[in-house]
């Protein structure tokens, strides 16, 4: 077993709503200054970006998750991460047949602007990504397992975008291994205030649109950096555990 501290919520000029600055090589040099050794990019509704953050990781020995942080018809935000560029480009293709056709609206949302395999930009993204699919809940986690890949609900203490402020709690029956804090709580502050949190095992991503934003609070035991080993760290399986700030916060561990 190995430890890996994690940032699984980061965005890149892909997403709108993030500063210039997060590009590739930035991203991963904050990345390699806070000692992360697993990140995932998780932009809004698209994963145009990955492939260039993949390509710059190589030789690093920064793990970099491809995934896609999917709004859903009910306005919950989502993270799904996978393993493969393969995987996250099939899924992509799917969120964007459920995405309204609608243009992007680059003097109130700001530019999605894509790069290329070298973190070079090669153009603007010019569909409206910061909106909802037609997506549920319910189909989000469920079509994420049967890709193999892991459903995380985002920020879910924060009054707008999560799945208990918009849904009031988290629906049973979606497979769920965990969820995600904001920086806005501790780990006990969670607990304490969501009591229905502790059947789940937390982690704290920095949802980063810029790179002073990007955290390194959470940490794995696992074998490996794949998405099949976070899914059993959250689940606490095999002496694999998760810790918020140091504390763990694996599955009844509370």
């Amino acid at each position: 077993m190995r430890f890996f501290l994690a940032d699984l919520h980061i965005h890149t000029v892909l997403s709108a709503c993030a500063e210039i600055e997060m590009m590739p090589e930035f991203i991963l040099e904050r990345a390699r200054q806070l000692g992360l050794g697993l990140i995932a990019i998780t932009d809004h509704n698209s994963a145009e970006n990955a492939a260039a953050m993949l390509t710059a990781a190589r030789g690093t020995g920064i793990t970099v998750l491809p995934g896609i942080e999917v709004q859903t018809r009910e306005e919950v935000h989502l993270l799904c991460l996978f393993d493969t560029l393969e995987q996250v480009t099939h899924w992509q293709e799917e969120v964007y047949a459920h995405l309204p056709p609608l243009k992007n609206k680059e003097d109130v949302f700001g530019v999605q602007v894509m790069l290329n395999a070298e973190g070079e930009a090669v153009g603007y993204n010019e569909r409206l990504l910061l909106t909802s699919t037609s997506f549920s809940v319910e189909e989000v986690a469920r079509r994420i397992h049967e890709l193999n890949g892991l459903c995380i609900p985002a920020h879910v203490d924060r009054p707008a975008y999560s799945i208990i402020a918009n849904l009031g709690f988290i629906p049973p029956g979606l497979g769920l291994v965990g969820v995600e804090i904001s920086h806005l709580l501790s780990l006990k502050e969670a607990w304490a205030r969501f009591p229905q949190l502790e059947q789940y095992s937390l982690i704290a991503g920095s949802d980063a649109h810029r790179l002073k934003d990007m955290a390194a609070r959470t940490t794995f035991k696992m074998a490996e950096a794949t998405v099949a080993e976070l899914a059993l760290a959250l689940a606490g399986e095999g002496g694999r555990a998760v810790w918020v700030d140091g504390i763990c916060s694996t599955r009844g561990a509370v």
